[in-house]
């Protein structure tokens, strides 16, 4: 156990996205902590929705926390280091837990003799105190897409976040202001599935945290203001055999993509409207999920094409990689990535074929009828209907995510918004 910080913070992510843990002495680090397991029947509300796997009506009983000493990592908050512990109950890691759901898809992968690997692009808005106790997105009058520096940045707030990334280990590749003032791209390094997911579960963490330190708010919402764009969640993948070689390159092919790679596409689109709750699993995330918004709203595919689903980059031989572009800023890494390799599997275990690739705008047209579903409820209904997706992504994961969000829904049907009130009450 390292003993020259004087705690260790845990951290793992939940069913909602959040980070979940505690601050531990080394001493107690090393035995591994307890959690209560109906925590994964909770809502962002803080209520609990009773669900089998959450024991919500078996005491409320406990999971554990444990981990590896080589697992701890560099924090960012002084003297203290950070872990991704492994969520269990009775020595079998839980199905709710996303983490988990991610291992046993990577382990299906594996058990193949391939190994996915995964680049993970965030989006996400720095707002600042708008003096009434709200928030506003950050002024930046200069700024414009694929800007840096103070023009965009003029707080130093990201410039802040990147210098952290360093020092802890949370590999960026890239940072861009995007196409609305106030909002970025942030890339990570592309790895190992796990490892990219963790590095992308820890960095948002991070980087809120010291926006707000800074009494700034950077926020990954998929649609946080009327207006302007939404954030995504783009997961980039390939897969490597046992000799490391890249399975979705073909120099043989007229396109240089192998027949895996079309079977991997064939499956990303089959299952689009199905897994669409997984990788946008909020009510907001429906606001970004419309045409012309270059955000996988048809179930299609390109080259080089920013307004299909499945967008194939032009690099080829072992830069091969293909770009899901459906996630949400809000989902939790892990989640996201299981959905995408979970359907991508079903493709390939499958044998599928894609449609014809994607020749038209996907600004005003595009050649499919298929598209995500509309709102949050038809999307869990679609989830629920893709029983394929349900079993190669987990049932019991799916029951308790359906239930909760469900919930969720049933909430915002019932809640009075800032625009009908605008709309309707001067005149009604």
């Amino acid at each position: 156990m390292t003993t020259e910080f004087h705690r260790v913070r845990l951290l793992w992510p939940d069913h909602l996205g959040l980070a979940r843990g505690k601050y531990l002495t080394p001493e107690k680090a090393a035995t591994g902590t307890a959690h209560c397991i109906s925590l994964f029947t909770l809502g962002f509300d803080r209520v609990m929705i009773p669900h089998d796997g959450g024991f919500f009506w078996d005491g409320l009983p406990d999971c554990d926390a444990t981990f590896e000493d080589e697992a701890i990592r560099p924090g960012w908050q002084e003297g203290t280091t950070v872990v991704i512990p492994d969520i269990t109950r009775e020595g079998k890691p839980v199905p709710l837990a996303p983490r988990n759901v991610l291992k046993e898809v990577v382990a299906r992968w594996e058990d193949k003799g391939l190994a996915p690997k995964v680049g993970i692009e965030l989006e996400a808005f720095l707002f600042e105190p708008d003096g009434d106790g709200g928030w506003r997105p950050i002024s930046t009058p200069g700024a414009y897409v694929y800007g840096t520096g103070s023009a965009v940045d003029p707080s130093g707030t990201i410039d802040e976040i990147m210098k952290t990334a360093v020092q802890v280990g949370l590999r960026l590749e890239s940072v861009n202001s995007e196409y609305d003032n106030g909002q970025f791209e942030l890339t990570l390094r592309y790895d190992d599935a796990m490892r990219a997911a963790d590095d992308a579960f820890l960095f948002k963490v991070m980087a809120k945290e010291i926006a707000a330190s800074r009494g700034m708010l950077l926020t990954f919402m998929g649609k946080p203001i009327n207006g302007r764009g939404g954030s995504g969640f783009h997961v980039n993948l390939s897969f490597d055999d046992d000799q490391g070689t890249n399975v979705l390159g073909d120099p043989e092919s007229d396109d240089g993509l192998s027949q895996m790679a079309r079977s991997v596409i064939a499956g990303l689109l089959h299952h689009h409207v199905g897994m669409t709750a997984l990788v946008a699993p909020t009510v907001n995330a429906y606001k970004r999920l419309q045409p012309g918004s270059l955000c996988g709203y048809w179930a299609n595919w390109g080259y080089d094409h920013r307004g299909v689903t499945v967008r194939v980059p032009p690099a080829r031989g072992q830069g091969t990689r293909l770009e899901h572009r459906v996630g949400d800023g809000s989902v939790t890494p892990h989640q996201g990535v299981a959905a995408v390799l979970a359907a991508a599997l079903l493709g390939y275990e499958k044998g599928y074929d894609p449609p014809p690739v994607e020749t038209l705008d996907c600004i005003e047209k595009a050649s499919t009828d298929v598209v995500c579903p509309p709102s949050l409820s038809e999307a869990l209904d679609a989830l629920e209907a893709d029983t394929d997706l349900v079993e190669a992504f987990g049932a019991a994961y799916v029951d308790g995510f359906v239930t909760v969000k469900r919930a969720e829904w049933d909430r915002y049907q019932k809640w009075t918004t800032d625009w009908e009130t605008a709309e309707y009450l001067p005149f009604l």
